[in-house]
């Protein structure tokens, strides 16, 4: 009878001995999916901070003095030099066609570019920013209905003529998410977006950033310089639309030249860019471009040991 007694008490021991690794495994199973939520919530975390620590960083506070909800743009000291980040960024509408390039028109100053779009279509932040201004200006008055958003890379961009604003002045946004529906409000004559690039409130041409045929940017980086872009002559009033018309032209959208080289270039033959590609020099860059390498570093203000960056614009014309 004892025996039988510590047989059973055995064998019930050795049970639990063998079930408790089983038991054990299965909690760790059960637990996996919950390891694998939590890694991405973390994930997720590390990548807000990231960013949160990026924007608190942000090249724009050393730029801009205030922060005013009343205007539009109002003109400040440019820095001598100074590197806009155009990664991570969303182009503000998917039509490629520019009805409107920056320069003079209509005896006055056309400070951003004119991108067909129709009324209700959606209209996207361009980069990660803050909303500055939403406002409306009335009917066929300026921008009629339009946002300011200021952006960590320095940069502000503007979108007028808009049919809907969907975002409120000190919202933080990100790039592509949707800010506007597109519109014909303020001074227009059809629906189109209004868009402008400016830095420190100066206006500088969104074509030498960005490349609305290929629905691309030009480059990683656009490396602003005072000096230069006082003096060229042609680029600076070309950057302020003071002179020149610089952009794409709506008729080039099928040229065989358009979207190959990636260059910023206007019809009537003024400033030429070349980006430049991994593995590429000055003198290949030059054989390419039908110009000299001294007439590159020239043009750009380099020497001939430069160590050239692949994303890098060289002007060549």
């Amino acid at each position: 009878m004892i025996f039988k007694k510590l047989k059973t008490f055995a064998i019930l021991s050795l049970s639990l001995f063998a079930a408790t690794p089983v038991a054990a495994q299965d909690l760790l199973a059960n637990q996996a999916p919950i390891d694998r939520k939590m890694k991405a919530v973390d994930a997720e975390m590390l990548r807000q901070l990231v960013e949160f620590e990026e924007e608190y960083d942000s090249p724009a506070e050393d730029l801009y003095e205030d922060w005013d909800n009343t205007y539009a743009h109002r003109e400040s000291a440019l820095p001598d030099s100074f590197r806009i980040d155009l990664r991570n960024f969303c182009m503000p509408t998917p039509s490629r066609v520019i009805t409107s390039n920056f320069g003079p028109r209509w005896r006055r100053q056309h400070k951003g570019l004119d991108i067909k779009v129709y009324i209700g279509d959606t209209i996207r932040a361009a980069f990660n920013g803050k909303v500055r201004v939403v406002k409306n200006e009335g009917a066929r008055k300026g921008y009629g209905k339009y946002i300011v958003i200021r952006h960590p890379n320095g940069l502000e961009t503007i979108y007028g003529h808009l049919s809907k604003q969907l975002v409120v002045e000190n919202q933080d946004v990100r790039a592509g998410e949707p800010i506007a529906l597109g519109g014909n409000t303020g001074r227009s004559t059809g629906s189109h977006l209004h868009f402008e690039t400016r830095l420190c409130g100066v206006a500088l041409n969104p074509a030498i950033m960005f490349d609305f045929v290929n629905q691309d940017i030009v480059s990683d980086f656009y490396d602003f310089h005072k000096d230069s872009y006082e003096f060229d002559g042609r680029l600076a009033t070309q950057l302020r639309g003071a002179n020149g018309r610089y952009g794409y032209n709506p008729a080039d959208v099928n040229s065989p030249n358009m979207g190959k080289s990636r260059e910023v270039a206007s019809s009537s033959g003024s400033s030429r860019y070349h980006k430049v590609r991994k593995g590429e020099t000055l003198s290949s860059i030059a054989r390419k471009r039908g110009t000299s390498v001294t007439a590159l570093c020239k043009l750009n203000r380099i020497s001939k040991n430069v160590r050239l960056r692949p994303g890098q614009i060289l002007k060549y014309n």
